[in-house]
Parts: C-alpha cells; structure tokens; sequence
C-alpha cells in the first residue's frame, strides 16, 4: 500500500517510532505497514486485544471505563491508544475498536468503528466513523484504510 510506505518514509525521516493497538481489525494495520520492507526501522510493536480482558491487560484500558461506555467508545480507544505508547516504546500510536458484524445493536450499529490517536506531546485525540452494515471485510477494510490515513495526517 503506498499510504503505508509514505507513512514509514516520514515516520524514519522524524525518528518517530509506530503502535498499534488493534481490536475489530485483528492486526491489519500492522500487517499493512510491515508489508513495506525496512518497516522495522519505524513499526515498534502491534497490539491485538480482541477481548475486553486483553485491553485491560494489555493496554491498561479501565475497566471502569469499559464497563461505563462499552468497548466500542471514544474513551476506549482513547485509552487503548495512550496504552500503546505507555506499553513500547513508540511516540505514535493508533487504536481501534468497532463492529465490524455482523450484528450490533439500536445503540451501537454494525460498522461503528472508534479511533484513537496518541503522539507523545501531544493530545490525544478519538473519533468515530459510521462505516454502515456493509460486511465484516470492508467495514475492518475501511477501518485499517481510516487508521493509516490518521497515521498519515499526523505525521504531516
């Protein structure tokens, strides 16, 4: 993918190490980077914590705060992705957390997908995208695409 090699070009160019901590998307985000030859030099580690009891363990996500908004929220993945960095060594990390379906409930429809984005010295910032019920493969592909465009972005 050419967004992950710009991403990796600029990333070794600023000396900014990459997390990331992944849950509806099994580690696609890092498979996407490390598919780029010397990614090594840039990606620091990936996460998958698919379970509730992963995040918690894993990133330090709060159970509080999983048990208050669910695990498909702003505050989790903004946890999730400040986690990433207090737990490798990175300065950038990107999280995310969704239903990919099928399924999903009147409150959290099948497609919504949580996004974190934590740099060191910087504030951490959490959105939300409404994908659609359009299938488990796109909704997870058009997360991984959404994750790398926010790597990306705050790069630049």
């Amino acid at each position: 993918m050419k967004i992950a090699a710009q991403i990796l070009d600029i990333a070794r160019e600023r000396g900014v190490m990459i997390a990331t901590a992944e849950s509806c998307t099994g580690g696609m985000v890092a498979v996407a980077l490390t598919d780029v030859a010397g990614s090594s030099a840039v990606v620091e580690r990936g996460f998958v914590t698919y379970s509730n009891a992963a995040k918690i363990e894993m990133l330090g996500v709060s159970p509080g705060t999983l048990a208050t908004h669910g695990a498909v929220s702003e505050e989790v993945a903004r946890e999730m992705a400040e986690g990433a960095l207090a737990h490798s060594d990175a300065q950038l990390a990107v999280a995310i957390t969704g239903i990919a379906g099928p399924g999903g409930s009147k409150h959290k429809p099948e497609g919504r997908v949580c996004f974190g984005l934590a740099m060191a010295g910087h504030p951490t910032q959490a959105e939300t995208r409404e994908f659609g019920p359009q299938g488990r493969a796109e909704v997870r592909r058009l997360s991984r695409d959404h994750a790398l465009a926010l790597l990306a972005e705050s790069l630049r």
